[in-house]
């Protein structure tokens, strides 16, 4: 046959989507990229440490996507498989660019006295700020456990990295965390929780 007939789709209806991205359909592809651009960014930028990283990032996923959408099973999430795909691109890119070193960052990092409900006053937005000040390594390993709930042994196979390197990285990233959010919003500790806002 040579003109195959172009699926239909609507676009409101993910599977629609989701088939007609499985027969290469250009608009279709651009449909679900628009659709989870916010999300697929969202992802991208806490494990970069710039915007234009994280495009790069947010861009080889999709691409990743639309090259495996057939191994998608419509029975899941939709929102969860992409984020495994976004997640080990990040990954990837974090290895090709920053390489894994286990002496870097590993600086003593003071303790500070932090009362952990003050986060709650923050926003998502001003805590991802202070996450992408981390050193990448720090960076990587803080959100691989704590954000996409990784255990430290499945991030240290993930890196690769030893166990013992990979939790000494997540508590510096703690402990640096703190820090950060002491000198920005040191308001939040002059008065008890309660008060601050």
């Amino acid at each position: 046959m040579l003109f195959r007939k172009r699926t239909k789709f609507e676009e409101n209806d993910l599977l629609s989507v989701i088939i007609a991205c499985r027969e290469n359909n250009a608009q279709a592809q651009r449909v679900l990229f628009k659709q989870y651009f916010g999300y697929a960014k969202s992802i991208c930028l806490r494990y970069s440490s710039t915007v234009e990283e994280a495009e790069e990032v947010l861009n080889e996923g999709f691409l990743k996507v639309f090259q495996h959408i057939h191994q998608y099973d419509t029975n899941q999430p939709f929102k969860a498989w992409l984020r495994t795909i976004l997640v080990n691109t990040a990954i990837s890119y974090y290895r090709k660019f920053h390489k894994f070193d286990p002496h870097i960052g590993l600086e003593n990092v003071p303790d500070v006295p932090f009362d952990d409900d003050v986060v709650s006053y923050i926003t998502a937005d001003e805590i991802l700020a202070l996450v992408q000040e981390l050193p990448p390594a720090w960076r990587t390993v803080f959100n691989l456990h704590v954000i996409d709930g990784y255990s430290l042994r499945e991030v240290a196979d993930l890196l690769p990295a030893n166990e013992a390197t990979v939790r000494s990285h997540f508590l510096r990233a703690r402990q640096r965390l703190q820090q950060l959010i002491k000198m920005n919003y040191p308001h939040f500790f002059l008065t008890t929780p309660h008060e601050t806002r």
